[in-house]
């Protein structure tokens, strides 16, 4: 079993930046993907950002250009710098891992518990 504990959270206001951060334990050799979640109250859970074992990002076109992932594989950590944030990122934000190259985000894959992330006006 895999554990991901997030944290960086909180409040901020229009354009301003927040780097939130998710530390993986236990079965860590089968970490490969990961990646960060978010969803807002009444929509769907969107996937903001991606990063391979070996550190190529993906992101989002909402996100892209104002968001940075990096991952740190000796720390078991996984990074998301936002900046430029806007109230409409305002959500639940969620580390996922998955044992394949690719997030899938499925039940078989990791997640966190989620650290709220609001961005007032």
């Amino acid at each position: 079993q895999v554990q991901l504990v997030e944290s960086g959270g909180g409040w901020v206001q229009a354009g301003g930046s927040l780097r939130l951060s998710c530390a993986a334990s236990g079965s860590i050799f089968s970490i490969n993907a990961m990646g960060w979640y978010r969803q807002a109250p009444g929509k769907q859970r969107e996937l903001v950002a991606t990063i391979t074992f070996s550190g190529t990002p993906t992101y989002a076109d909402s996100v892209k250009g104002r968001f940075t992932i990096s991952r740190d594989n000796a720390k078991n950590t996984v990074y998301v710098l936002m900046n430029s944030l806007k109230p409409e990122d305002t959500a639940v934000y969620s580390c996922n891992a998955d044992n394949r190259a690719y997030i899938s985000g499925g039940r078989d894959s990791y997640w966190g518990q989620g650290t709220q992330v609001t961005v007032s006006s």
